[in-house]
C-alpha cells in the first residue's frame, strides 16, 4: 500500500509518501509545498496542482490528511478549510480513498503521547523510517499522518482476517 500523507496549511503544506509492505513502512519522498508568497486564489490553485502532480508521480492508494483542530482565529480556520478542500478534491478527482486523522491520533500513533511536541514527532518519524536526518516539521507531520494510516490499516486488516 502506498500512502500520501498531508499536513495541510494555507501557507506551507507538508507532504510525505511512504510504502507499506508486510507492515514495514518505507520512505519514498517528503517535502513542503510553499505558497505563502502568492495571492489567496493562486495559493489554492498551486496547492491543488502540486497535489495532483504528487498523485500522478507516486500513484498512492490513499491520501491520509490531518483533520482540523479548533482555532482561536476564525480566519485561520476558514483558510485551513479551503486548503484542505482543494487537497481532498484533488485526491477525490483521482479516485483516491481519503483517511482523516486528528493531531492527537497522529501523535499517539507515532510517539505514544497525544500531546507530543513537534520535535518528538520529527525524531520518531526519522527513527521509524530509518532516515539519516530529521525531516522539516511540515514534512514530518505529513509522514506521521501516513504512518498513522499504515498502523491503523494494519490493525484493521488483522481484525478482519
Amino acid at each position: 500500500m502506498r500512502i500520501l500523507g498531508i499536513d495541510p496549511a494555507f501557507r506551507v503544506s507538508g507532504f510525505g509518501v511512504i510504502e507499506v509492505t508486510r507492515f514495514t513502512p518505507r520512505y519514498l519522498v517528503s517535502g513542503s509545498i510553499k505558497v505563502a508568497h502568492l495571492p489567496d486564489a493562486q495559493r489554492l490553485l498551486t496547492l491543488q496542482d502540486n497535489i495532483t502532480r504528487l498523485i500522478a508521480q507516486f500513484k498512492p492508494d490513499v491520501l491520509a490528511i490531518e483533520s482540523p483542530f479548533v482555532y482561536k482565529n476564525p480566519q485561520s480556520a476558514i483558510k485551513l478549510g479551503m486548503a484542505r478542500g482543494v487537497i481532498m478534491a484533488a485526491a477525490a478527482k483521482e479516485g483516491l480513498a481519503i483517511a482523516e486523522y486528528t493531531p492527537t491520533q497522529i501523535k499517539s500513533a507515532v510517539v505514544g503521547k497525544g500531546h507530543a511536541l513537534k520535535s518528538q514527532v520529527q525524531y520518531m518519524v526519522s527513527q521509524l523510517l530509518g532516515l539519516s536526518e530529521q525531516p522539516s516539521e511540515d514534512a514530518a507531520d505529513a509522514l506521521a499522518c501516513g504512518l498513522t494510516h499504515a498502523k491503523i490499516a494494519a490493525f484493521t486488516s488483522r481484525l478482519t482476517t
